[in-house]
């Protein structure tokens, strides 16, 4: 259990840190949603209810929407695209390793199996990465809609409106206000770590250029 805490303790942190943060935000978001209805005078649901609710999922969805669309589209533009002096981009002026043909790697007896096995496979592998974070950007954008739809007609009830449908919701401006602040907050975000981290360094995180590095060298 030491090895392996120790070979995974970031990404065992990184998904703990996670789920206490998903546990906080549905007990709270249950009592905000539990005083919402208390205002309304109608009955409170069980914390079991509420995680089926409209409130939770449109709300966790809407975030988990945003980043898997933020890692989707930074794995793809970091393909074509250049930042001369970043850590995450290739030199744009030399031969870079990632663009190497995998299939000449298919007698190293370390390379993954679909290296060996070639063909269809190899090439679904060789993109494996922008497909999953693309589909789970994709489940994301579906649940944060259906949520989105089940919490507008859970309102539609307590005032006494017409239910929605999910195409109609699509056409809400308040389901894309959700969408927009958090992708656009993201695509910040990612941009911010980018430039800063031509100029600034973090000693020891892998994430940062060595602190002697000069400003222009990239981390390949």
């Amino acid at each position: 259990m030491r090895q392996f805490l120790r070979d995974n303790g970031l990404s065992v942190a990184l998904f703990s840190l996670f789920l206490i943060c998903l546990v906080g935000q549905a007990l709270t978001g249950w009592r905000a949603d539990v005083e919402e209805l208390r205002l309304h005078e109608l009955p409170a649901i069980g914390f079991a209810d509420y995680l089926t609710s409209g409130h939770f999922i449109s709300a966790v969805f809407e975030n988990w929407e945003s980043e898997f669309l933020q890692m989707a589209a930074y794995v793809l533009l970091t393909i074509f695209l250049f930042q001369k002096g970043a850590s995450e981009s290739k030199k744009p002026d030399e031969v870079n390793s990632e663009n190497e043909p995998p299939s000449a790697h298919r007698g190293d007896p370390d390379a993954p199996w679909p290296v060996h096995r070639g063909g269809l496979l190899l090439k679904l592998y060789s993109h494996s990465l922008s497909i999953a974070l693309v589909t789970l950007f994709l489940a994301s954008f579906w649940l944060h809609l259906t949520g989105s739809t089940r919490r507008m007609n859970e309102e539609a009830i307590m005032h006494h409106q017409p239910m929605n449908t999910a195409i109609e919701t699509l056409g809400e401006p308040q389901f894309w206000y959700e969408s927009f602040q958090n992708w656009q907050s993201e695509f910040l975000s990612i941009a911010v770590l980018l430039v800063l981290g031509i100029y600034l360094r973090e000693r020891g995180s892998p994430e940062s250029k060595p602190v002697a590095a000069p400003h222009e060298a990239t981390g390949h």
